[in-house]
């Protein structure tokens, strides 16, 4: 079984929604309008390093050794990782008036305000 699609293959557009969902077991089905969760919108190799950092019981300094990479190399990934999450998460509920508030605010910088609004854009 594939994973769930997050861009339109015919415009590339990322506002899709899930309208059916069946079970396996007892075939009842299920249609509406779901949103996809972020995490399920990050790429195959975020995911792998999100389970890895869980087996890893939240260990950089293990994860590092464990992917041949040096610890502030690992961190960087992290930290960039953290960035796309939270990006994420901002616009599946957002919209540009609520980025820039959250600037005006300073609950971001603005870097990350700037690829929230980069990223809404290309929606």
């Amino acid at each position: 079984m594939g994973k769930i699609i997050t861009q339109c293959p015919s415009c590339s557009s990322t506002k899709l929604h899930v309208t059916k969902i069946e079970c396996v077991n007892c075939n009842t089905t299920f249609e509406g309008k779901f949103d996809i969760p972020p995490l399920l919108k990050l790429l195959e190799e975020d995911l792998a390093f999100i389970l890895d950092f869980v087996k890893c019981s939240g260990s950089l300094k293990e994860m590092a050794v464990k992917q041949n990479v040096s610890y502030p190399t690992l961190r960087n990934r992290l930290n960039a990782l953290i960035e796309t999450i939270e990006s994420l998460e901002v616009n599946t509920q957002g919209s540009k008036a609520e980025i820039l508030q959250l600037l005006e605010e300073g609950k971001i910088s603005a870097k990350e305000a700037a690829k929230m609004l980069q990223y809404v854009s290309s929606k």
